[in-house]
């Protein structure tokens, strides 16, 4: 096996900034997180092997870098040992499609090798999950952690990739040669830098979350126009919107211009299948009042009928808790009408 160590003087975001991203997956009293990364010779857990772990972890103040490398499938064993004596010295990991791919390719790993897995109830935070739900407003074409670090305008990648990577592995392995040795542990290394540009991202999922302070309202004729603060800025300026609503934001502003109707407002209430939707009076009702209307009446909600009415007027511009009840409910929804 061959361990490489070194620390990372640029590209990851300080501690701090992590963790903040992190508080609305992650709730740990000590935050202490590993993003790692894995290559195998395939996708298959059960007919492939593991070569090549790559971490990043904070140590003394400052983001270091460890990989642990299999030259042979012999030694496969010797690197999950340890990284499992690893990353028991931290509270959660951070991957991206790792829970579909990588921590299930190893826990198989771990088990094709008869040792005890070291994630147990670990909390994981999978940022392609997390980060799914902006595609559409952040307009992605795909969802690969390529596609999100051309978003970042990140500088083009130096080496191979992952399919190459497995017939550079399969070189190695017969020439052992050093200047293939690079250039897998470079894409590794590529990875991994590409994880703590993108977990930044998730200062755009505090849209969805609510984590964020309503910093300004105001009426302009049949337009509300809201401001947002947002504790962590964002890290590419953005802007999208439909006929239901417009939204941009650059560093920790964000701004909302939402039509009224004649100077109301449509309140939407996610828990949907609670309600019944009146169509005579364009409003939603929860079931437990609607159910003693005639069912000619009334008919389930669905997700963009489940809304009642209320007056853009002065006490609601004035009232920065109102303002903010109305966006926790309503924002999400607007969010996922961007198509």
């Amino acid at each position: 096996m061959i361990v490489k160590k070194m620390p990372i003087f640029q590209g990851f975001p300080d501690f701090d900034t992590v963790k903040k991203l992190s508080n609305s997956f992650v709730q740990t009293s000590d935050f202490a997180p590993v993003f790692y990364d894995i290559e195998t010779t395939g996708l298959s857990q059960y007919s492939t092997f593991l070569y090549l772990i790559g971490a990043v972890v904070r140590e003394d103040r400052q983001w270091v870098l460890y990989q642990w490398f299999s030259p042979s499938e012999a030694e496969e064993e010797e690197v999950l040992k340890s990284f499992a004596a690893f990353v028991k010295n931290y509270t959660c990991t951070i991957q991206y499609n790792g829970k579909r791919f990588d921590q299930p390719y190893l826990e198989s790993r771990y088990q094709a090798r008869k040792l005890p897995s070291p994630f147990g109830t670990m909390p994981s935070i999978d940022l392609y999950q997390s980060l799914k739900p902006c595609k559409e407003l952040l307009k992605l074409p795909r969802m690969k952690q390529t596609d999100l670090e051309e978003f970042l305008h990140l500088p083009p990648r130096l080496f191979c990739d992952g399919k190459e990577g497995i017939r550079c592995y399969k070189k190695y392995q017969k020439a052992k040669d050093e200047d293939i040795l690079k250039e897998l542990l470079g894409h590794n290394l590529e990875d991994l830098m590409g994880l703590g540009a993108v977990v930044k991202m998730l200062a755009y999922q505090m849209l969805y979350t609510g984590d964020y302070k309503v910093s300004g309202a105001e009426r302009e004729e049949e337009t509300l126009l809201l401001s947002l603060t947002l504790s962590v800025p964002l890290p590419m300026l953005f802007s999208n919107g439909n006929e239901n609503f417009y939204i941009s934001g650059e560093k920790n502003l964000v701004k909302l211009l939402i039509p009224l109707s004649n100077g109301r407002l449509r309140q939407y209430y996610p828990d949907y299948r609670n309600y019944d939707y009146i169509p005579s009076e364009d409003t939603a009702m929860p079931k437990s009042l609607s159910s003693y209307l005639d069912k000619s009446l009334r008919v389930p909600a669905k997700a963009d009928t489940c809304f009642t009415w209320f007056s853009c007027n002065e006490i609601f511009l004035k009232d920065p808790g109102r303002q903010t009840q109305y966006l926790k409910n309503t924002l999400p929804f607007l969010l996922d009408t961007l198509k």
